[in-house]
């Protein structure tokens, strides 16, 4: 299959920005996903990030950047492809946050599975997994770490420098990172508008719009059978996980012990051929 990117109009409130997506098939490298051929697998950018439109004068109206907003996104990005049954939903890290909210909540019915990977269902259990990650790290490491987030002085260097400390024991245990890692960071460097509002500093000082966001409750109106991906060294421990297997109907939960957070990278081989053996489940 021969691919094909572009954008689409994404209309909200009285504004209209531009989703940038691409789509491509299993058999392509960037999805690495199946070995059947000619399955169309489509990627996107959320507004704000990447390609996609950046919204400017928001970070100061933080109601802005909420989930209603993503999954409205993803909705207007289904119905203008015409993607309206027959198809899978991965998502990733905040991904999965998103994804895990969008299938309890508008528990669309054309979706046949859904894989959830190293996220959560509630930024408090993430706290309490990150939080116990924390107290793992050299001493002087946590004592800069919570004397700049006492302060208020996380955009300084010493305390990306410590942040970089947690994330190489568990975002990434590969040396050197892979270059599309870098990339990301460098892009959310370049504007952390979307990031800095609904997170905060660091994937392990919570105090963005989303620090109270949970949808655990609803977690029993997940429609379709659904796959639970994770690592023993994932910033995504398994505390934000037992919510999900205990509660999602047709649940299956996949740990690789080899990875942190982005087996995809780490341990690249099993991870696709179980999401493959996954999504070719009836």
């Amino acid at each position: 299959m021969t691919e094909h990117m572009g954008t689409i109009p994404f209309t909200y409130g009285s504004e209209t920005f531009h989703t940038w997506y691409k789509i491509g098939s299993r058999t392509t490298t960037c999805s690495r996903t199946s070995q059947s051929h000619g399955i169309p697998v489509v990627f996107y950018d959320q507004i704000g990030i990447g390609a996609s439109a950046h919204p400017t004068g928001r970070p100061a109206h933080p109601g802005f950047w909420n989930m209603e907003l993503f999954m409205d996104e993803l909705d207007n990005l289904l119905a203008r492809l015409g993607v309206h049954d027959d198809f899978d939903l991965l998502g990733h890290s905040w991904g999965c946050m998103l994804a895990v909210q969008y299938a309890s909540s508008r528990h669309p019915e054309g979706m046949r599975h859904l894989v959830l990977a190293d996220g959560s269902p509630s930024m408090e259990l993430w706290a309490r997994g990150t939080d116990a990650l924390r107290v793992q790290l050299p001493v002087q490491v946590q004592a800069t770490l919570k004397e700049h987030e006492l302060h208020g002085t996380t955009d300084s260097q010493e305390y990306q420098d410590a942040v970089m400390v947690f994330y190489k024991k568990h975002v990434c245990n590969m040396d050197p990172w892979p270059k599309e890692l870098l990339q990301s960071f460098e892009a959310m460097d370049k504007d952390p508008t979307v990031y800095s509002t609904m997170i905060g500093p660091s994937d392990i000082h919570i105090v963005g719009t989303l620090r109270t966001w949970s949808c655990v409750d609803q977690l029993h109106n997940s429609p379709c059978p659904t796959l639970l991906v994770n690592s023993p060294m994932d910033e995504a421990q398994d505390v934000n996980f037992v919510p999900m297997f205990e509660k999602i109907n047709c649940v299956k939960w996949v740990q690789f012990v080899g990875s942190t957070h982005l087996a995809f990278y780490e341990e690249p081989e099993r991870y696709f051929a179980e999401s493959s053996s996954f999504l070719r489940e009836e």
